[in-house]
């Protein structure tokens, strides 16, 4: 029997302290190293896909953190505008790495950004880039995907063209809301159309998505990178081979127990944003005939109680512990 294991943890503004910090704030820093490390030696996944991670420097540092346990590391070249990317930790072999960024060319990507005049300027890419990677373990080479999409957050451009997280009038807010629902989806989209490409006509080929997607299971982005409607994971149709399971990804969102089915609180309400989706390979059969379904949980715990944040990220930016649970997924072949 072959297992593996995977993480997913947006780790919450992953930065080196910068020249000239505090004594202070170089603790905090390796403080937070120490408790990212303690998490996953644990838990001790193949891969562990990160969101929020600060470039290379705060990446190698939580590898040394993690004491040789995972000697493979790769960061997106593609960060936001507050240089925050998504990387990869992993124990096994690599044979691949692809940066995923640009929009693929259709319809729906055709977004558009406030300018500072009030005019659209186009967008063209994802806000942070994914990353892609092949990895080898035993007779299993699997895909791996790690995504952050657009930020439920809005930000606002006041006149002296700085950022506020409060609005000029309702206007403002609600064509900001708009254009931030358009950006994750045609992030999302563009997700699923490099995942068409690698999984559809494709036997044995296992990929497995993972990030932070900024929207709960239900949501309809969500949902487009499940891609071809019909049986998911509890439905009655989810042992019955169909013809949309070459494409389909399944959320395995359903197989965590639903008292811990959520990964960060916003004003008071649990909300699961890091989810993981895998494709019918993941799910070998057993002697019956059934799929065998991995052992899926967020890890609520991994402090002693989450905190629930608010809409102004500048009242987190001293704290240590990610507002974050890490998700972590085991399947056995």
């Amino acid at each position: 029997m072959t297992i593996f294991r995977a993480m997913t943890w947006n780790v919450e503004n992953l930065f080196m302290p910068k020249t000239g910090s505090s004594e202070d704030d170089h603790m905090h820093y390796a403080f937070k190293l120490n408790l990212l490390a303690n998490v996953i030696k644990k838990h001790d996944p193949d891969v562990v896909g990160l969101q929020e991670v600060g470039g290379e420097e705060p990446l190698l540092d939580l590898q040394v953190a993690l004491g040789g346990m995972y000697p493979n590391r790769y960061v997106s070249a593609f960060p936001d505008r507050r240089g925050i990317r998504v990387a990869f930790l992993t124990k096994l072999e690599v044979t691949k790495v692809e940066d995923i960024a640009d929009f693929s060319l259709n319809p729906a990507t055709q977004i558009y950004n406030m300018a500072a005049d009030g005019g659209a300027v186009p967008i063209n890419r994802m806000g942070r880039g994914a990353l892609l990677i092949r990895v080898e373990k035993e007779n299993l080479s699997i895909y791996v995907i790690n995504a952050h999409l657009k930020s439920k957050l809005l930000t606002f451009k006041t006149k002296t063209g700085r950022s506020s997280f409060s609005p000029e009038n309702e206007d403002e807010r609600s064509v900001v809301g708009g254009i931030a629902l358009h950006r994750r989806t045609a992030e999302a989209l563009t997700l699923r159309m490099r995942i068409n490409q690698l999984i559809e006509n494709q036997a044995n080929q296992p990929l497995l998505l993972m990030g932070d997607f900024n929207d709960v299971p239900e949501a309809q982005t969500s949902l487009l990178l499940t891609g071809p409607p019909g049986s998911q994971v509890g439905t009655r149709g989810f042992n019955r081979p169909d013809k949309g399971d070459d494409a389909r990804l399944f959320n395995l969102a359903s197989l965590i127990p639903e008292e811990r089915r959520y990964s960060r609180i916003h004003h008071g309400r649990k909300e699961l944003l890091d989810q993981i989706f895998a494709s019918e390979e993941m799910f070998p059969r057993n002697a019956d005939g059934y799929r065998v379904l991995p052992v899926v949980d967020s890890l609520v715990d991994y402090v002693e109680k989450l905190p629930s944040i608010t809409d102004n990220p500048n009242l987190r930016a001293d704290k240590i512990t990610p507002d974050h649970a890490p998700v972590i997924c085991t399947f056995s072949f």
